[in-house]
């Protein structure tokens, strides 16, 4: 396992678009980062002289959970030029089963060469490689001339950094900066302003204003609408464990019922909203990266929460919420991670529920103190969470633990309301608790099913 120290080091000039992404399941760091990765090392190779195979070795927890986590297929899809923003789900199983049975791929899309699984695509298991526990190297081999051979680290929420580069922007200068949960409130009590208020005058830095709310807009509407098929379909999930969809079952049940006074039946709610979001992604289908494909139930559930319960919704509230969020999601990439390759779950589920708290405060009203105390108080819970899936598969405990994760964060915002902000542990040592926590455990329980449920229970 690769020391920490060594982690591809990412910019503190993060944008809410480094944290949301529209892409396909089920992994952000094991699907959607390869599948960057895949078709960016394509581009590169055929910009020259036209390879005539291509080699994929996958490293560390890509190539233990890999085939749980559709590595094979991303990579298939991303060396073909497709990319999860604008790959139709539905169509994935005939791009892939085309590839594999003429063994034919078109490299970045134009170039046909023969790939065959069995010796272009590797799974080496067991091995690291210095820098990120999610690591895959291409060499393109060429008639003449020699190989090309690159590096790729799958650092977390679908973000890719090529070793030797640096995931930093040149000549940006952010009005508002921090990189710090203290920094961030000292900007508030200097200038007045609220994190969401801040969050969006820093994206002025990067596009302007209109831009940033229609995609923070089209980010909500991706969010619904996975809760809103996921709601609607059944059958099994992908896979070994022949997991059994429940969203449709479990909807229809709270819709039977009819209006009544059980405080409970919110819950029930948020449940099934984590749950159809999580089964969609476990299926393949399209959701939000939040900040991450495995815990992207989270903060769809607590803004449909918020939309659906909360005393006066508006649109502005569901912006600070997503604004808000953001904030705190930049705090996490910052001085931690949010990949369970090197967190465990407390980096996914964890960061995402502090997220979610803190954007549901600030969407009702909360201060920016009684704000970070809701991040606090959603991760301060989750420490030590580790990432143990049932077969590499983004199912068991995943989807479940989605659902107890936007409770807890709902939990967590009105814990903080009814204080003033202030309180012992700061957001800042919770962050800094987690990264010493994901430093300090064991590698079988990060993301690599060598350990926990994963070899605790049998699977079918």
């Amino acid at each position: 396992m690769p020391e920490a120290s060594a982690r591809p080091q990412l910019s503190p000039s993060l944008s809410v678009r480094d944290l949301f992404t529209i892409g396909v399941g089920p992994s952000s760091s094991h699907t959607v980062g390869p599948m960057r990765a895949a078709r960016a090392f394509a581009a590169v190779a055929t910009a020259g002289a036209k390879p005539q195979r291509v080699l994929c070795e996958l490293y560390g927890s890509l190539a233990l959970t890999g085939k749980g986590h559709a590595t094979d297929v991303a990579v298939l899809l991303g060396l073909a030029g497709h990319t999860p923003e604008e790959v139709d789900p539905d169509a994935i199983p005939l791009l892939v089963a085309a590839i594999r049975s003429s063994e034919v791929l078109p490299l970045a899309g134009q170039q046909p060469i023969v790939f065959k699984e069995e010796t272009d695509l590797l799974f080496r298991r067991g091995e690291f490689l210095p820098g990120h526990a999610n690591a895959v190297r291409f060499t393109a081999f060429f008639e003449r001339g020699e190989p090309l051979s690159r590096v790729y680290f799958s650092v977390g929420g679908g973000a890719v950094v090529e070793e030797g580069q640096s995931a930093a922007r040149a000549n940006l200068t952010l009005p508002h900066a921090f990189a710090s949960a203290a920094e961030l409130l000292e900007i508030g009590e200097r200038t007045g302003l609220s994190i969401a208020d801040i969050v969006w005058a820093n994206e002025e830095a990067f596009r302007p204003r209109a831009e940033t709310e229609a995609f923070i807009d089209q980010v909500r509407v991706a969010m619904f609408a996975s809760i809103d098929r996921g709601c609607r379909q059944e059958g099994l999930l992908p896979g070994a464990l022949k997991v059994r969809r429940r969203a449709q079952t479990l909807r229809q049940a709270l819709l039977a019922r009819g209006p009544r006074p059980d405080p409970a039946a919110v819950f029930e709610w948020v449940s099934l909203y984590a749950l159809a979001v999580n089964e969609e992604n476990a299926a393949g289908g399209r959701v939000v990266t939040a900040p991450t494909n495995g815990a992207a139930g989270i903060l769809p559930a607590v803004l449909k929460y918020y939309e659906a319960f909360a005393a006066a919704p508006t649109k502005a509230g569901s912006q600070a919420f997503l604004m808000t969020a953001s904030a705190i999601g930049f705090l996490y990439k910052t001085n931690a991670s949010i990949s369970a390759a090197e967190m465990g779950c407390q980096g996914e589920v964890g960061v995402a529920c502090s997220m979610a708290a803190a954007g549901l405060t600030a969407a009702l009203g909360g201060s920016n103190a009684q704000v970070e105390n809701a991040a606090e108080i959603g991760m301060e819970h989750n420490l030590g969470l580790t990432c143990d899936p049932i077969g590499g598969l983004v199912q068991i405990p995943c989807i479940e633990r989605n659902t107890m994760g936007a409770v807890k964060a709902i939990n967590a915002a009105y814990l903080a309301l009814q204080g003033d902000g202030q309180h012992v542990v700061s957001l800042d040592a919770v962050i800094e608790t987690m990264r010493q926590t994901g430093e300090d455990m064991r590698s079988k329980y990060k993301e690599t099913s060598l350990g926990g449920l994963a070899v605790n229970v049998v699977e079918c």
